[in-house]
């Protein structure tokens, strides 16, 4: 019996797994077939025979190198400065004691239900004012602190002792040294999870680059690929090498990233 019921439940989950893989593969493989071959009825879910014409195109004629290494320059930047702002604040919350400290941390909790969207303009309006639209630091500055970055510094950091913090206090090291070299080797794993999260949202957000940003040179791979669309609406096999790109760079970090970041989520939940 427990058997057959093993047997059902990988065959559910192979299922499930072919049905979520199924459009990735054909985005890929669609990718390396000839122009039109895709839009053909039923379409094949294999180049008949692959080219590499559409990647061709992609980075001679439609130049999608600048906009990847603009995406990649400002992922990188993001998710740097956004790990270094968090884990201050993070270990702020979890470990030092100041007025109002549990009032603030609740505040910050209770705003996360309000959806990004709605806080776009007034942000807008305030990056307007400093003269940094149409500039990459308008979409740097938004993402140096997260809330939800905030929240997982804060539950992982709860969990270091607070002897080893006494204890480099009494060996005579200040605030800045006991955050460098006690609790961000301690808190590695959560942030390799927080810098695969960043990451992978900065470099697929589209809604706030195309606001902030004027300039076509500036855009980033997302927002330059929906303008690709428009043009090349009917060029399927085009926009599925144009996915590719998109996707592939955040796979391969995920893949290069995962056991720390399964080790960071499964070591985030600590209780006060």
């Amino acid at each position: 019996m427990r058997t057959v019921k093993s047997l059902g439940l990988h065959a559910v989950l192979l299922v499930l797994a072919v049905v979520t893989m199924a459009p990735l593969v054909w985005m890929f493989a669609a990718s390396f077939m000839a122009s039109g071959e895709a839009s053909t009825f039923p379409p094949p879910f294999f180049p008949a025979h692959p080219t590499l014409k559409q990647y061709v195109e992609l980075f001679t004629r439609l130049n999608i190198t600048h906009y990847v290494v603009n995406s990649a320059l400002l992922s990188l930047s993001v998710t740097a400065l956004s790990l270094l702002v968090n884990s201050m604040a993070g270990f702020a919350f979890a470990k030092y004691r100041f007025a109002g400290r549990d009032k603030l941390f609740k505040l910050l909790m209770a705003s996360m239900v309000i959806p990004a969207q709605v806080t776009m303009l007034p942000l807008f309006l305030m990056l307007n004012k400093m003269g940094l639209v149409n500039t990459y630091f308008g979409v740097i500055i938004p993402g140096l602190a997260s809330i939800f970055g905030i929240f997982l510094i804060r539950q992982y950091a709860l969990s270091i002792p607070d002897s080893l913090i006494e204890a480099a206090r009494m060996d005579g090291a200040g605030d800045f040294r006991i955050y460098w070299s006690v609790i961000l080797p301690l808190c590695k794993p959560i942030l390799i999870t927080l810098a695969i999260f960043t990451f992978m949202g900065t470099w697929n957000d589209f809604l706030w680059p195309l606001i902030i940003m004027t300039d076509d040179a500036m855009y980033t791979l997302p927002v330059a690929l929906a303008g690709l669309a428009g043009e090349h609406v009917q060029d399927t096999e085009l926009m599925m090498a144009g996915a590719v790109m998109t996707v592939l760079p955040v796979l391969l970090v995920f893949l290069a990233l995962q056991k720390y970041y399964i080790s960071g989520i499964m070591a985030g939940s600590v209780k006060e």
